[in-house]
């Protein structure tokens, strides 16, 4: 048998082994890798067998109507599940159980009705939590007990009538930044509990297409949040409505028409979470940055998160790179910053002791480098081009390189002789007197016959 082919044939054993070992394909699934997709595979029940190496797993479009306990036990290594448009209506108690690796979970479009506190125990590096389109009409208080890395909170689309706010702080979901809960049946929310909610869920924070009650607490809430520039108000400024005096048919834009309000009194911006907003700091590339977390908050037991644009969050504990340093005091340095580091740095302190947090918001615009105007190697050539073209013009275009012209006699050498002195200033006066009138250069005078003559007869 050639070597290739039996290579072949180990590799299919090994393959077999491992199948057998960690749980087979199901018959209507596609599995690829560590990817399983059952989408459309018309399951009324769980499957029991599904390969346990899988980390993405897909059993949308079903019908499953419940899922038990330890549904996911055999498959520690599962970070993606896709449950969506089926028919749940509740879940076990610990269905998650051994699944703690688990950080996408998507339970849309089901029949969810309650929310308990046990759904999603043990979940603690779910970040994206997708409940929209349900038919939610509460919440447990203790349903975020323990989600501590959750970013994404999907809640829109469901019955809701109220929320626990008071749940969320800053030391027990420190990197919430989105909690939907728009198009649900809110009406009169706990104002004081969401004006103490961390500022990145406020900034997050989407209550539009909801039937909130006219009244002063909800403006001054939404008014400090278009100080702000809250996005979640500018993308949606037509789907924020409130009811005058809970009726129904009245119902405003209350973004637009802020005249019902002219009453209230609107509390000053420090009575929430402070923020300190610094415009703009301009840096080059490969420059180095360090950003300050410095707040109104006067505590020495502060903890310090970043959120930036290019690495996400960032701690003490968690920096990814040698160029980042997160100093104790909250001092942010990045070394060898890229355009792509441009954006909104945001600092948030937490004191646990004081029960407050307050935030720092940075923009950072980080620009190329000008070129440079000369370059100090072409400077150089260029300069030693024009030295030798000067050179070469002095050589080859003098006056007098031709050969007509004679060189000049070196001059003679004559003896001190003292008779003789008074002979040699008169020839020399008699010498210089046709030669007054010339003009060329490099021309040295010749002598005469007649002064020749002259010199001889007298000498």
């Amino acid at each position: 048998m050639p070597a290739h082919m039996a290579n072949g044939s180990c590799f299919l054993v090994f393959l077999c082994l491992v199948c057998s070992c960690d749980g087979t394909c199901p018959n209507m699934c596609l599995c690829l890798s560590d990817t399983v997709s059952c989408s459309s595979a018309g399951f009324t029940k769980f499957p029991t067998v599904l390969p346990t190496f899988s980390i993405t797993v897909d059993l949308s479009h079903n019908y499953l109507s419940y899922l038990g306990a330890g549904s996911f036990e055999k498959m520690p290594r599962l970070e993606n599940l896709c449950l969506a448009h089926n028919q749940l209506t509740s879940l076990g108690e610990g269905v998650f159980q051994n699944a703690s690796g688990l950080r996408f979970l998507d339970l849309s479009s089901n029949k969810l009705h309650l929310v308990e506190q046990h759904y999603f125990h043990g979940l603690w590096r779910l970040e994206e939590l997708l409940l929209f389109n349900n038919k939610i009409t509460q919440v447990e208080s203790g349903m975020l007990n323990g989600l501590s890395s959750l970013k994404k909170l999907y809640l829109s689309l469901n019955q809701l009538t109220n929320f626990p706010f008071f749940t969320i702080q800053d030391h027990t979901h420190p990197f919430l930044t989105m909690l939907d809960l728009s198009s649900n049946r809110l009406n009169n929310l706990p104002w004081e509990d969401i004006k103490a909610l961390p500022s990145l869920v406020q900034r997050g924070l989407y209550l539009h297409n909801n039937s909130l009650t006219c009244n002063c607490a909800m403006y001054s809430m939404f008014w400090h949040w278009q100080l702000r520039n809250y996005e979640t108000l500018k993308d949606f400024t037509d789907d924020h409505r409130c009811l005058i005096y809970g009726e129904m048919r009245a119902t405003i834009k209350f973004l637009h028409h802020t005249r019902f309000f002219h009453n209230c009194t609107l509390e000053k911006a420090v009575s929430l979470p402070v923020t300190v907003y610094l415009s703009t700091v301009l840096v080059t590339e490969e420059d180095t940055i360090s950003l300050d977390c410095q707040t109104s908050i006067k505590s020495t037991e502060l903890s310090y998160t970043w959120l930036t644009p290019s690495k996400g969050y960032l701690t003490p504990a968690t920096k990814n790179s040698s160029l980042i340093t997160i100093f104790p005091n909250g001092t942010l340095e990045m070394q060898s910053v890229k355009v792509n580091d441009s954006g909104l740095y945001v600092c948030t302190a937490v004191s646990v002791k004081l029960g407050v947090n307050a935030t720092r918001e940075v923009n950072v615009t980080v620009s190329l480098p000008p070129p440079e105007s000369f370059n100090t190697g072409y400077t150089t050539l260029l300069g030693c081009a024009i030295t030798m073209i000067l050179i070469l013009m002095y050589l080859y275009l003098t006056p007098c390189r031709c050969s007509c012209c004679k060189q000049p006699k070196p001059p003679s050498v004559t003896t001190y002789d003292p008779s003789s002195l008074s002979s040699v200033f008169s020839s020399s006066i008699r010498e210089n007197k046709p030669y007054n009138d010339k003009h060329v250069a490099f021309l040295e005078p010749m002598m005469s016959p007649e002064v020749s003559e002259e010199w001889t007869q007298e000498s």
